[in-house]
């Protein structure tokens, strides 16, 4: 199984940035944020919430944090809440797409999962966050 680093916008639950490996290491974490800054180029102390995972205290990612000019938020020992959103994202992406399913090849995975958050979840899935809105729609509707 893959393992996938995600990055979403809080105001419209869109992912912004991912990656995938097959061990969830630092440079994941690293690969889907640079993603997600290409993507969207953030504003200065634009607030970046986790979790205490080893990847996202390292030097190297806090170091790109700083670089760009985020607000760390970062939850308290045994507390979720600041990485609630991503982890309903992990458990929805593993729901739909990825449980009871199998690749020969962890390029063929990678497809999958980005055809499902560029085809599926990005453009056509509704959150109830939202009011039922698909996270590209309210997006546009709020420009």
């Amino acid at each position: 199984m893959a393992d996938n680093g995600s990055l979403l916008d809080l105001q419209s639950r869109r992912v912004i940035g991912w990656a995938v490996s097959n061990r969830m290491k630092r440079d994941l974490s690293i690969r889907a944020l640079s993603t997600a800054i290409a993507f969207r180029t953030p504003p200065k102390e634009c607030i970046h919430p986790t979790d205490r995972g080893s990847q996202y205290c390292s030097h190297d990612y806090q170091k790109i944090l700083r670089q760009h000019g985020f607000q760390v938020s970062m939850s308290g020992k045994g507390n979720c809440y600041d990485n609630a959103t991503v982890e309903t994202f992990f458990k929805t992406i593993k729901a739909e797409p990825i449980w009871r399913r199998s690749w020969e090849t962890r390029r063929q995975a990678e497809k999958a999962i980005f055809e499902y958050i560029n085809g599926f979840c990005n453009p056509r899935r509704r959150h109830s966050a939202l009011g039922w809105k698909r996270p590209v729609a309210f997006e546009r509707k709020v420009a």
